[in-house]
């Protein structure tokens, strides 16, 4: 069992969005209304990865507003559009990247966590390019990358993320490149592999190992905070996953 409170790292954990029709059945309760969705979810986990902002831009009034629906303490995680990361050369993002950051994403505030930029899964490593990438982003906020093809398995990569204080991303239990390296002072993962059965969507052991891993990161005193989220898979039963991990906790 983790002790969160004997060190100064705190832990996050959550899934991936809010709004997921079949998480109607799993998840929610039957009498509450989708307008208090996000609000139920922040109270079960301690963080969420928005994902609409993948698909476009936010408006300044809707980051408030999940910002007042929540916790205190309770963080989000932001991942970036993909009309910013998902083109062939990340040196032109420049314009994106400031009309995504200006698009009221600091409404909110102190629970804006990392920004999570996923690649798409053709990009491969290109040094020169991934480095102009990385200046674009804002020494201010904290930053992750998702990186989804093997050429990135690459200690040139590893050395600009640490160069530039990015995150690189875990992919656990998925066919993408599962990097395990600090190259920022927080965590990122993701894990995808939830199965409809059991309900907890991964069996006893392999929470036990997950839990243990976060115990193992927690003890690095370079990490300030871990963000840990279960993604994908089964996603009816993503929600049942991260609760039992916030249990072992």
């Amino acid at each position: 069992m983790l002790n969160v409170a004997r060190r100064s790292t705190r832990v996050y954990v959550g899934v991936g969005g809010w709004s997921y029709e079949r998480w109607r059945e799993e998840f929610y309760p039957e009498d509450l209304t989708r307008k208090r969705e996000l609000e139920y979810a922040s109270r079960k986990f301690t963080s969420i990865e928005i994902n609409s902002t993948f698909h476009g831009l936010q408006k300044p009034a809707t980051f408030a507003r999940w910002r007042e629906a929540t916790p205190a303490n309770f963080v989000f995680a932001v991942k970036a559009p993909r009309f910013v990361t998902n083109r062939r050369l990340l040196a032109s993002a420049g314009e994106a990247i400031e009309r995504f950051l200006g698009s009221g994403l600091l409404e909110l505030k102190d629970k804006l966590g990392p920004i999570n930029w996923q690649l798409a899964p053709g990009k491969q490593f290109d040094a020169d390019d991934i480095e102009a990438f990385f200046r674009y982003l804002p020494k201010s906020l904290r930053h992750a990358i998702e990186v989804r093809h093997p050429s990135f398995n690459d200690p040139r990569f590893i050395a600009l993320a640490r160069k530039h204080s990015v995150a690189i991303v875990l992919a656990g239990d998925s066919d993408y490149p599962s990097i395990d390296v600090r190259t920022a002072p927080f965590i990122y993962a993701r894990i995808m592999g939830t199965k409809k059965s059991p309900r907890t969507g991964y069996a006893k052991p392999a929470l036990d190992a997950w839990a243990s891993r976060i115990g193992r990161w927690r003890a690095d005193e370079s990490v300030r905070d871990i963000f840990f989220y279960v993604i994908s898979g089964f996603k009816a039963h993503n929600p049942a996953a991260a609760m039992a991990l916030l249990e072992r906790m």
